[in-house]
């Protein structure tokens, strides 16, 4: 009975091969698409996945097959992976439709969603290098016809399995392909029609998440990669970047352990412009008031105040080790990087009280020894954090920045412009007076 069947869909493939020929070379697109479309359904209904693959591969290589026709069989094709026996019998199907549609830029599309099938699966059995390979195939980025959050999420996949590799450069490179402004994009504005000529983009697919949700995904693979590189600053600009996303701010549960993390991963940035212009709009943001010590440790960095590390860190300590809130990315190290931070900006702030100062005063001040200050002070000059020069052999710091000749100059040239008016006032006040005097002898 077998054999009947295997008899019967031979012949039913071997005439309808015959009115594919004659469609194809009298140029009748619909019919040659719907006999390439009804083989491949009896092949599927059948269940003879083997004839199935065959007649793809068959078919695509006919001489002066047609675009249209073998668009149609790659999208059909596409349907029927999710319905095979077995995982060996996909990734057969997924190959040959690969193989068929390499090179074709009327299926890139197609070709891009079967390569991420086939990833998945890759990553799935455990081989995350191979899907990692298989992603970088694509660049989506290069598709017009694909729709903007297609291409957004499959570069993000990419990224995802550069990070799981641990591949760090390439996953950068990958991410420098999305420009972050298109997740501020309006959504809401009416899409253009078409122009003739022009390509028509494809709708995506239901599976795709909305732009604010690939803008969530992208920030979130950032803080991996950053964290990798213990980049504070860049951790907290992501971090920034998802409190700003309209869900996540309408939700008290989710923007509080944000907005808490933001604060922890300012405190922990080196001093920069960037760094101060985030700290204060912070400070002005008004939902900080639902978390007051929060609120207290930022306005003591902006506060021109030596703060104590010790009384720091019993009021801070059970909140900085506190995993739920914190992640896993802060631990021990960052723990002496608040510290370093602290000593930093008690630095900056007896520098701006001081003139001068002996290392030894310094050090009492920071609640240091001599060798620590001098080091921490000596990271901040190569830094250019801070300006200052040590005289070792004295024990003098000086805060003072050095002037350079033409500094000099101009400070001469102002100094000698106000003490030339001032003899030119002192003149006319003198003649005046005269001028009054003799007035005055004349009655």
């Amino acid at each position: 009975m077998a054999m009947e069947n295997v008899g019967s869909l031979d012949a039913a493939i071997e005439q309808l091969l015959n009115a594919e020929k004659h469609a194809r070379l009298a140029g009748d697109v619909a019919a040659t698409r719907n006999a390439v479309t009804e083989i491949l359904r009896l092949c599927f209904e059948a269940r003879a996945w083997k004839t199935l693959n065959d007649q793809i591969a068959l078919l695509s290589k006919r001489r002066g097959q047609l675009k249209q026709a073998v668009t149609a069989m790659v999208q059909q094709a596409m349907q029927y992976t999710d319905e095979t026996p077995d995982l060996e019998t996909r990734i057969e199907l997924i190959k040959t439709l690969n193989s068929v549609s390499a090179g074709k830029i009327y299926v890139e599309i197609e070709r891009a969603r079967l390569i991420k099938k086939l990833a998945k699966i890759k990553e799935e059995q455990g081989l995350i290098a191979e899907a990692a390979d298989l992603m970088q195939e694509i660049a989506v980025e290069t598709f017009g016809a694909m729709a903007k959050t297609e291409k957004i999420a499959f570069i993000l996949e990419q990224v995802r399995l550069c990070l799981d590799c641990q591949d760090y450069v390439r996953a950068q490179i990958l991410s420098r392909k999305i420009s972050t402004r298109v997740f501020d994009a309006d959504v809401t504005k009416e899409k253009k029609k078409p122009k003739e000529g022009d390509n028509v983009v494809e709708e995506a697919p239901a599976d795709i998440p909305s732009l604010p949700e690939l803008k969530r995904i992208y920030y979130e693979l950032m803080i991996r990669y950053y964290s990798h590189k213990n980049d504070y600053l860049e951790i907290c600009r992501c971090y920034k970047a998802i409190y700003e996303i309209p869900s996540v701010k309408e939700n008290l549960a989710e923007w509080i352990p944000i907005l808490r993390k933001i604060c922890w991963y300012l405190v922990l940035s080196p001093h920069d412009p960037m760094q101060s212009s985030l700290l204060n709009s912070t400070l002005e943001d008004k939902n900080l008031s639902e978390i007051p010590n929060f609120k207290l440790l930022l306005k003591q960095l902006v506060t021109m105040e030596v703060i104590q590390w010790t009384t720091l860190w019993d009021s801070y300590k059970d909140e900085f080790e506190n995993q739920s809130n914190l992640g896993k990315n802060l631990g021990e190290k960052a723990a002496e990087d608040l510290r370093e931070r602290v000593i930093e900006h008690n630095i900056i702030v007896i520098s701006k009280y001081y003139g001068r100062i002996t290392l030894k005063r310094l050090a009492e001040l920071l609640c240091l020894s001599v060798q620590e200050a001098e080091k921490h002070l000596s990271d901040m000059v190569v830094s250019k954090a801070l300006v200052a020069k040590i005289d070792r052999p004295m024990g003098i710091v000086c805060f003072q920045r050095a002037k350079d000749s033409n500094d000099v100059l101009i400070s001469w040239a102002a100094n000698l412009e106000r003490l030339l008016d001032l003899v030119e006032k002192s003149c006319h006040q003198i003649h005046k007076e005269t001028m009054v005097h003799k007035a005055a002898l004349k009655v």
